[in-house]
């Protein structure tokens, strides 16, 4: 059973020993993956994380998934896209290349390049699914009560994501349970606290 916290600063503790302790899988890149439901908070905490884990003043780079699914429909076609285009590269000592979508658009839009780093996180849904875990070295996964997910997922895209709420959901729930990535996870968390406290993720 992965250990389960609550409180934001403890994570990041945990997540720092975990990262001294584990081996590169990526090349020589230390990848850790931020997995659970939509608006449990992981991008929030990706960005805490990448301060406390950055080097040489920088922080670490943030890969997120939410840049390159194609679309409502497109999560497992995210994983894939992270997939060949950062995690397979790195692990051959290349560069990282992935290309943004746009979501008002509805279409793809310009590539942009994963800075090398000693470590890089990737966070979203999806972010630990089977086929990217040879190349992770530590995998945390965010997750909150369902009526707090929904509150600040639309506090934070608002109207633009009411309509798909449901038809996202029911792609994490049949990939969340295809995959197993909570019971598989190193770290839990759990982030039911009022994001307005500051004392836990948005």
């Amino acid at each position: 059973m992965p250990q389960q916290v609550s409180d934001i600063a403890e994570a990041v503790r945990l997540v720092r020993a975990l990262v001294a302790q584990r081996p590169a899988l990526a090349g020589d890149t230390r990848v850790i993956a931020i997995d659970g439901p939509s608006g449990a908070g992981k991008s929030t905490f990706a960005a805490r994380l990448s301060t406390a884990l950055g080097g040489d003043g920088r922080p670490a780079p943030v890969v997120r998934l939410d840049d390159v699914y194609p679309g409502w429909d497109g999560l497992e076609d995210g994983v894939r896209r992270v997939l060949m285009g950062v995690l397979e590269p790195l692990s051959r000592g290349q560069g990282a290349t992935l290309r943004r979508h746009d979501w008002v658009l509805g279409v793809d839009g310009d590539c942009y390049d994963v800075p090398a780093a000693a470590v890089v996180l990737l966070e979203g849904c999806g972010a630990g699914a089977r086929m990217c875990s040879p190349f992770l070295s530590a995998l945390v996964w965010v997750d909150a009560p369902q009526t707090a997910r929904h509150d600040r997922a639309m506090a934070r895209d608002g109207d633009a994501y009411r309509p798909h709420w449901r038809r996202w959901a029911a792609q994490e729930d049949a990939h969340f349970a295809r995959e197993g990535t909570a019971a598989r996870a190193d770290l839990w968390l759990w982030n039911a606290a009022d994001p307005a406290d500051g004392s836990t993720a948005g």
